[in-house]
């Protein structure tokens, strides 16, 4: 069975994103995170992308990241993501493009993929898709990489998330030198 592996940017105050409308262009992820990403960071990246065949992303994450990476190519990193098949949680979309499909029941669909035959499914991000993901226990591994930033206000981690208490067991520690911290945690 392949692993649905979650891998989420997370602030040391839990932020993942910010929905300030002032503040949105320098306190999402992809903008705080950037003065850390060195070569630990990208080897870390390249490792879990490469462990993977299929992207799993929420809407709002897809049509973020579509944008960024369609235009990308002529790196391996970038190709495998572009290569990747895609599919996106969503009751509004009816049709995607970045070589993907849309999903409207997550956890059969998702269950479905997991039997397939293939590597990990990569799921970046973390939204309301972990919800429904989190409820049904199909998340094999979560990947929070901690940034050593205070973002002071935005989406914190699972906000709202709706579901039961889940522990976990941390199952691996990745320390870089730019301060980045990797918790690997699997279900217990």
């Amino acid at each position: 069975m392949r692993k649905l592996i979650e891998s989420t940017f997370v602030s040391l105050d839990g932020i993942i994103d910010d929905t300030r409308p002032s503040t949105a262009s320098r306190a999402e992820p992809q903008h705080w995170g950037q003065p850390y990403w060195d070569a630990d960071h990208d080897g870390y990246a390249a490792k879990v992308v490469n462990s993977a065949d299929t992207l799993l992303l929420g809407r709002v994450t897809y049509e973020g990241m579509a944008e960024a990476w369609m235009s990308r190519a002529g790196d391996p990193f970038a190709d495998h993501v572009n290569a990747m098949p895609k599919y996106v949680a969503s009751r509004t979309l009816t049709e995607a493009t970045w070589n993907a499909t849309v999903i409207k029941d997550v956890p059969e669909e998702v269950a479905r993929l997991k039997e397939q035959p293939g590597e990990n499914i990569l799921k970046w991000g973390t939204g309301e898709l972990d919800r429904t993901l989190v409820e049904h226990g199909l998340v094999d591994e979560f990947h929070l990489w901690y940034f050593p930033v205070i973002v002071g206000a935005g989406k914190h981690l699972f906000e709202g998330a709706g579901f039961d208490t889940t522990h976990l067991k941390l199952a691996d520690v990745n320390r870089f030198d730019s301060g980045i911290v990797v918790h690997v945690y699997v279900p217990k």
